[in-house]
């Protein structure tokens, strides 16, 4: 779940096509970054669809849980797993009712999860409990540039994000890396070309 979020039969749909719909590369700036993530540590990465950061984060010795609600996207994640002979967990959900504990991450990962935006406000705010002392927010998503790029992301406005709506959703955590910025983005059939996205890091409270 990477774009709109209708529901999962259409993300069933398009995870059930032939390859693979973002690719099976991680995301560059999650591949980037990562070293921000606390090492060995549990990981939740959100609208996770076939995979490709959770099981490239897992052979990098993350414990990583990965969500979505297409049942047919996480089992091409856990094909994809299998193939790079790594272990990940996969939870069938959606994201605005599921879950995410009490500081029980020690990183999240969000990327280009552009669900609906009151969905998205709830989910962020539950964020900050869920993340452990330390824990570390990592999320990349498009921004209301991208509408006219024809390059990826959702065709509802609402569901793309600025660094103006991350700062009053994620409040409380400890801005590290904050940017909107043009880049390339080659990721699969779905997300290919020039990009306007918007990127956030930030870290929960905890001992130095």
């Amino acid at each position: 779940m990477s774009d709109d979020a209708p529901p999962p039969p259409h993300w069933d749909s398009r995870y059930a096509e032939p390859g693979w719909a973002f690719g099976t590369e991680p995301n560059d700036f999650l591949r980037e970054q990562a070293h921000r993530l606390p090492a060995g540590g549990r990981v939740l990465c959100l609208a996770e669809g076939e995979g490709r950061n959770a099981v490239w984060l897992a052979a990098r010795g993350w414990d990583v849980t990965g969500v979505d609600q297409s049942s047919v996207g996480l089992a091409k994640a856990q094909q994809l797993a299998r193939e790079r002979g790594v272990r990940i967990t996969t939870v069938v959900a959606d994201l605005a009712g599921f879950d995410l504990g009490r500081a029980c991450w020690d990183g999240i990962v969000s990327i280009f999860a552009h669900v609906p935006l009151d969905v998205r406000r709830a989910l962020h705010a539950r964020i900050h409990d869920a993340l452990a002392p330390g824990g570390v927010l990592l999320l990349e998503a498009y921004t209301p540039q991208q509408a006219s790029r024809g390059t990826g992301g959702p065709k509802d406005p609402s569901r793309f994000m600025t660094l103006a709506a991350l700062e009053q959703e994620l409040r409380g955590l400890e801005c590290l890396h904050a940017a909107e910025l043009e880049r390339e983005v080659i990721e699969g059939r779905y997300h290919t070309g020039r990009a306007q996205v918007v990127q956030w890091i930030a870290r929960q409270a905890g001992p130095d």
